[in-house]
């Protein structure tokens, strides 16, 4: 039952923001920018494996991918400068987002 839950709660909520995306999008931004699924996904394992040390290593984790997975939006801060469409800005914000994940690799030896 609770895989189930797990899914609905997780599923509302993107389609809550995404929904919301349509009619204010700087609302939208704001809310998916705050660590909802970090927050959900801390108080799942936690409460599943009831282990401090791994929802600190978890928490860890996510405080440093936070500020690297931002290299994902670079290339649409630049978009409207350097005339790129969506498609070039979604690949080039997708390779810049692989490159955080080798530095965030890096960081944590895994």
């Amino acid at each position: 039952m609770m895989p189930i839950i797990k899914i609905l709660l997780t599923s509302l909520i993107i389609y809550f923001c995404s929904w919301l995306a349509e009619k204010m999008p700087n609302l939208a931004g704001f809310i998916v920018a705050m660590p909802i699924t970090s927050l959900l996904t801390i108080l799942f394992l936690h409460y599943k494996t009831n282990d401090l040390h791994n929802s600190i290593e978890f928490a860890k984790s996510i405080l440093i991918a936070v500020p690297i997975s931002l290299l994902f939006f670079m290339p649409f801060l630049v978009a409207e400068k350097l005339k790129l469409n969506f498609e070039i800005c979604l690949g080039l914000g997708l390779v810049l987002l692989f490159f955080g994940y080798l530095i965030h690799k890096r960081i944590f030896n895994y």
